[in-house]
């Protein structure tokens, strides 16, 4: 169709409106009445949506049966950039690192995009609501239905969004991401903790000839550990600015690193007690515990914080439990309960030293982070 009516409806289409024809008379021989241009502006939050979606790292791209110049019109009025592909259904060679908007798509054509998106290698996440949606929402990694979408929408969704609006995918995305965080906190100091209790333990016995920890030692321990690590669970976590990626190699790597500098340590305060103070056996699985309870606050506090430890605030919890546990074996060691009673001096000793040790981990943390690209 050409003329002044094709004009009109192209500059509709432009203002991202959708045009219907509406036609008159016989079957055979219609003629044109005019055009009606439907307005289906975005939401005032869509495009400051767009922009957050961008500044942590993901790409946006628009899915619509509309025609390409209303498609391109309201992508640009959202700030969805990238080319406008027209057409179904979507061939497997489409150019879609670059590709912003697909027009005149079919509902299951979004089906195969989200299979496209997959087999190049991208975590893919679709918003829909209708029931045609429901595939695609399926196979995606993150299916998301909006608040007012149908139950078989809602059904194959992942999330489902309670507001209306799309506020909640950043919500989503953040807290994925401090969950993340969280395990990979978790998995650092755990790592570290291994490699350091049991070669720590080997050590010990070479060196003194009996096991530098008791039993009721270890329990001890194990109770103030889980403890101050329950805390861990409502610590400020900042959520990464881009998308997360297990390098599970890489962060053994660190871990192991970090694990030897502080077995270092607690072998140092081993080989000290035993040969410079010449403590006796007793004596010296006293100053054992407070040894691993110290580093131990320094791994954990320097595990914590992707940056330097000081780059953010622990929550209140972890600094109460962090206090409990050491004024605990701060007072079971210097009053001697449940272990031989160790000197006030030989405590602040080991727990200056713990200081230093959480500094030069932090500075070996960052190094290797930087290098290994952990996170």
């Amino acid at each position: 169709m050409e003329g002044p009516i094709a004009d009109e409806a192209r500059r509709l289409e432009e203002h991202g409106e959708r045009v219907l024809a509406v036609a008159f008379g016989p079957e055979r021989s219609l003629r044109l009445a005019g055009l009606i241009g439907l307005s289906d502006p975005p939401r005032p939050d869509s495009a400051p949506l767009v922009k957050q979606l961008s500044q942590l790292g993901v790409r946006t791209v628009m899915v619509t049966g509309d025609a390409p110049a209303t498609a391109a019109a309201v992508a640009h009025e959202v700030g969805i950039e990238g080319t406008v592909r027209a057409g179904t259904p979507i061939p497997p060679g489409v150019d879609i690192e670059h590709t912003g908007v697909y027009s005149g798509v079919l509902p299951e054509d979004k089906f195969s995009l989200v299979k496209q998106l997959q087999s190049a290698g991208h975590i893919a996440a679709m918003c829909g609501d209708g029931v045609n949606d429901a595939p695609a929402l399926r196979q995606a990694q993150m299916g998301i239905a909006v608040s007012t979408a149908t139950d078989a929408a809602k059904s194959a969704a992942g999330v489902v969004l309670t507001k209306p609006g799309l506020g909640g995918v950043i919500a989503t995305i953040e807290e994925g991401r401090s969950t993340f965080q969280r395990i990979l906190t978790f998995t650092l100091r755990s790592v570290i903790h291994k490699v350091v209790q049991v070669l720590f333990l080997f050590v010990g016995l070479v060196v003194t000839g009996g096991a530098i920890l008791t039993p009721v030692l270890m329990v001890l321990m194990m109770i103030l550990g889980d403890m101050l690590a329950m805390s861990s669970s409502t610590d400020n976590v900042r959520p990464s600015s881009h998308p997360n990626v297990w390098r599970i190699g890489n962060l053994t790597l660190a871990s192991v690193v970090l694990g030897l500098c502080d077995l270092g340590f607690c072998v140092s305060s081993l080989l000290m007690g035993h040969f410079v103070l010449e403590l006796d056996l007793a004596s010296l699985q006293t100053m054992v515990v407070v040894t691993l309870v110290f580093s131990g606050q320094a791994v954990f506090y320097v595990s914590r914080e992707r940056h330097h430890l000081w780059s953010s605030r622990p929550s209140m919890w972890m600094i109460g439990s962090s206090i409990v546990d050491l004024t605990v074996v701060i007072v079971l060691a210097t009053v001697g309960i449940l272990m031989v009673p160790l000197s006030p001096v030989i405590v602040g000793g080991v727990a200056v030293g713990a200081v230093g040790l959480a500094f030069v981990l932090d500075a070996v943390k960052v190094l290797l982070f930087r290098r290994l690209s952990v996170v």
